[in-house]
């Protein structure tokens, strides 16, 4: 199955714009080397640091409004605090990784463990965007204006400064503002409705964001050399067009193309000063709050080891549970990247001085080499830990530990230690994220991954050449062994970690056997009935009708059932099979449909099984709630149950009598439940559907015992049954009748299949899902409305879904909720419409005969 072009295409384009940005940064600072721009950044003095850490605490407190008009937008009561954590935590990692190892991912997972619904969240992502672009149409339009910027002439635009762009930006963020304040109707954005902001809160998104941009640039300003004549609005309209840029390459955190940018318009006469400035705005306002979300997340894991029983800790952890996993990707990630540079690049010549009088010089070679390989490996590491593999834990536990004994021993990089000490710190009590059995080192990278790994070596790349340009390169530096010669150990120790990586994918390659889906035989058929069997809940029985794909686990011991639609792989419902077992082919049919470049989508789910799509990264939306009757207490006696009595008497009256024919005996009446069954949908105008509802497929109605109604010897209904394991549930699926029935027939089925039921011992009748009240006040209510239409047993009765509740509550159910989990974001509705289409057999169809 050939993964669709658009998704290699981004990240090959964000690899190509980054190495471009590396090869002008190296014609931009061809004249200087390594050691100007780390004394420029020694140069700038203690407070002016301090003065630009105060800035950056600000502005990360300014970023706190962003989700706090978010929430207001979508009126979802939430505790400061929990927005607070959720900014940060989100800014945080976005900063740094951007979109394409999920960066941007942190923030609604927490939101998604906080309850908001897959359409909060969509609505989230719409009003943050919104009030980011906004907000930075509406600063650069004026400062365009008022200060514009003289467009340099070897950048070939066909324009001479920014003031053109003013008007445009100007009269966007007025058109938008107008928008707000006069227009009542929500905006359509394909098959979603946004409601425009208030004229209060559309004014709010304007200053939030341009306080947001203005003091970020402010860090900027505050860390250039003073002997720079640069006005801050100067300064304001390069870092806008500068964010902008980073903002449309997708390159992560930036790298290269922000620095690249600045350093073109500022067109300063020192640029190595300016490098020592973007160098340490980088440390302060990228890397400095990542650290401080590792140690935040550390210190309450440390914590909740020690205090697992109170309630507090208890509230504090499970926000933890949600991120940590994906932060502690990054973390490693990161420590790899750190590795691979520091490799890259000579040490002090100070501390090899010290080195050279009480280590051998064999150990330092190893040492240096062994470092980049670490580097290399901890960046695999990084996606089995993704995937939340016990071993992998353990190794890295092992190579962060060897990394910063590498660390000392090749330079005394003592500040290297510190940093993947402190990771070492975080990641140890972190055990209880990391519980998947799986083979190490078999992971799938996704085209994101690979963009962004290449994007560390290149990097890397691009570091050694520039730290030793000055050194011609020869054949005889391979074997070249000093302790005063730094450029053969960089050079043999990145050669060193090209050599792993590029070992591993291509291994990886060679022997990755992408498994195409296909229909299931019958012996798979078989295999999956004896699961079935197994099974208490009745909607197992769906994976007997042989439209949808399995994927078994090893052991044959659990199975996911799933359909294709597009882009989406549908699960429908849990996996089938013991929890646990279970529980981790939840997590391998998600791998499975990333490999492929899918969207793993699982649907109708239990709100038993939630934490573990939560723990995914999936967003949930509820969309609709199981009735389910318990048998027990189930009569026709009392007031409560007098239509149901009146109904059962007037249909025996009538002649009509109930019967359950064996499956061993149910081929010799086929034909005539075919009849009946063709009658019923030329009555209804319909066509079959199938995935989560049963279809006339004489294989599986073969296989199914059956009730049936008489009337006056005429079979005039039928409905084939589902019984769960140990008498746990009972249930029926395709329920058919003739179009001359008498009134109430299908009600009659149910009474009595509900009386036989409980008369055999069973302890649930489940009577199938009914919409949520109120759908429609949500901003997908159109398409949802077309889903929910036909996606619910024994609806098809029914021409709204108020009357298909109302029926299924006559019988006095227990309502359990049911969930869609999927990824978020805007391909949501997308996934909706693929849903739709896999239940009806094709949308346009179902919608015309309707």
């Amino acid at each position: 199955m050939k993964k669709p072009l658009a998704t290699l295409a981004g990240p090959v384009f964000v690899l190509v714009v980054f190495l471009g940005s590396l090869w002008l940064l190296h014609n931009e600072l061809r004249h200087y080397h390594l050691q100007d721009f780390l004394k420029a950044l020694a140069a700038i003095p203690t407070r002016t640091f301090w003065l630009a850490i105060g800035l950056t605490v600000f502005n990360y407190v300014v970023l706190v409004g962003y989700d706090w008009l978010a929430i207001r937008y979508i009126h979802h009561p939430m505790k400061l605090w929990r927005v607070a954590l959720a900014s940060f935590l989100g800014y945080a990692v976005g900063n740094n990784f951007g979109t394409l190892l999920g960066g941007s991912t942190i923030r609604f997972r927490l939101y998604t463990s906080w309850g908001l619904s897959a359409v909060e969240i969509v609505k989230l992502v719409f009003i943050l965007s919104a009030t980011f672009w906004i907000g930075l149409f509406a600063l650069s339009s004026v400062v365009f204006l008022v200060d514009p910027l003289i467009i340099p002439n070897r950048l070939h635009l066909p324009v001479t400064s920014t003031r053109p762009l003013g008007i445009a930006l100007g009269i966007l963020a007025l058109a938008y503002l107008v928008m707000c304040a006069l227009r009542r109707q929500p905006v359509g954005i394909w098959k979603w409705e946004f409601p425009l902001p208030s004229a209060t809160l559309s004014v709010m998104q304007y200053g939030i964001a341009t306080i947001d941009l203005m003091v970020a640039a402010g860090v900027l300003y505050v860390l250039l050399p003073t002997s720079m004549d640069v006005s801050y609005f100067h300064l304001l309209s390069i870092y806008l067009l500068a964010i902008v840029a980073a903002l449309l390459t997708q390159v992560p955190g930036g790298l290269g193309v922000l620095e690249l940018v600045t350093l073109v318009l500022l067109n300063p006469s020192d640029p190595h000063e300016v490098v020592g400035s973007l160098l340490a705005y980088r440390m302060i306002y990228y890397l400095m709050p990542l650290k401080i979300g590792l140690l935040v997340l550390g210190g309450n894991e440390i914590v909740a080891h020690r205090q697992r029983a109170k309630t507090a800790m208890r509230v504090a952890t499970k926000w933890t549970q949600v991120i940590a996993p994906r932060l502690l990707v990054f973390t490693v990630f990161a420590a790899g990247v750190l590795l691979l540079l520091s490799g890259a690049t000579p040490a002090v010549h100070g501390r090899m001085e010290l080195l050279r009088r009480s280590l051998p010089l064999p150990l330092i070679e190893l040492s240096h080499f062994l470092g980049s390989v670490i580097g290399i490996l901890l960046i695999v590491l990084a996606r089995s830990l993704q995937r939340r593999i016990e071993t992998a834990y353990w190794l890295t536990i092992t190579m962060l530990s060897a990394g910063v004994v590498f660390s000392l021993l090749k330079g005394i990089d003592y500040e290297e230690a510190i940093i993947l000490g402190v990771m070492l710190t975080v990641m140890i009590p972190c055990r209880r994220h990391f519980f998947r059995k799986g083979a190490l080192f078999s992971d799938r990278f996704s085209p994101g991954w690979f963009a962004t790994i290449g994007v560390a070596f290149g990097a890397a790349g691009w570091l050694m050449l520039f730290a030793y340009k000055h050194v011609e390169y020869s054949d005889d530096l391979w074997w070249r062994f000093a302790f005063d010669d730094s450029a053969p150990r960089s050079l043999r120790a990145s050669a060193g970690a090209a050599l792993v990586a590029f070992t591993y994918f291509a291994t990886r390659l060679l022997s990755a056997k992408r498994r195409k889906p296909e229909l299931p035989t019958a012996e798979e058929l078989q295999q999956a009935r004896s699961i079935v069997a197994s099974s208490p809940r009745t909607s197992a029985h769906l994976a007997l009708l042989g439209d949808k794909y399995f994927l078994f686990n090893s052991e044959h011991s659990a199975f996911v059932m799933f359909g294709i639609e597009g882009r989406s792989w549908v699960s429908m419902g849990d996996p089938v099979g013991e929890r646990e077992a279970a529980d981790q082919l939840a997590w391998d049919f998600r791998e499975y449909c990333e490999a492929g470049g899918r969207w793993p989508v699982f649907y109708q789910v239990d709100e038993g099984r939630l934490s573990v799509y939560v723990e995914m990264g999936l967003t949930l939306l509820k969309i609709g709630e199981e009735a389910r009757v318990p048998l027990d207490n189930f009569g026709l006696e009392g007031s409560a149950r007098k239509d149901l009595r009146r109904t059962s008497k007037k249909l025996k009256e009538a002649g009509c009598t109930f019967e359950i024919i064996p499956a061993s005996v149910t081929h010799e009446l086929l034909a005539e439940f075919k009849q009946i069954s063709d009658a019923w949908l030329s009555e209804k105008n319909a066509g079959e559907k199938g995935f989560s509802l049963g279809f006339f497929e004489p294989e599986y109605i073969r296989g199914c015992p059956i009730a049936i109604v008489r009337c006056n010897g005429q079979t005039i209904a039928f409905a084939n049954i589902w019984q769960g394991a140990s008498q746990d549930e009972l249930s029926m699926d395709l329920m058919r009748y003739l179009p001359d029935s008498p009134h109430g027939v299908m009600e009659f089925l149910f009474i009595e299949l509900m009386l036989w039921g409980k008369q055999n011992g069973y302890r649930w009748f489940n009577l199938g899902m009914a919409p949520l009240a109120g759908i429609d006040a949500e901003p997908l209510a159109p398409l949802w409305n077309q889903v929910a239409a036909i996606t619910f047993r024994h609806g098809e009765h029914f021409y709204n879904f108020e009357g298909l509740r109302q029926y299924k509550d006559k019988f006095d159910p227990v309502w359990s909720p049911k969930y869609i989990a999927s990824p978020g974001g805007l391909m949501f509705p997308l996934i909706l419409t693929n849903v739709t289409t896999l239940i009806s057999g094709g949308l346009h169809k179902l919608l015309v005969r309707r």
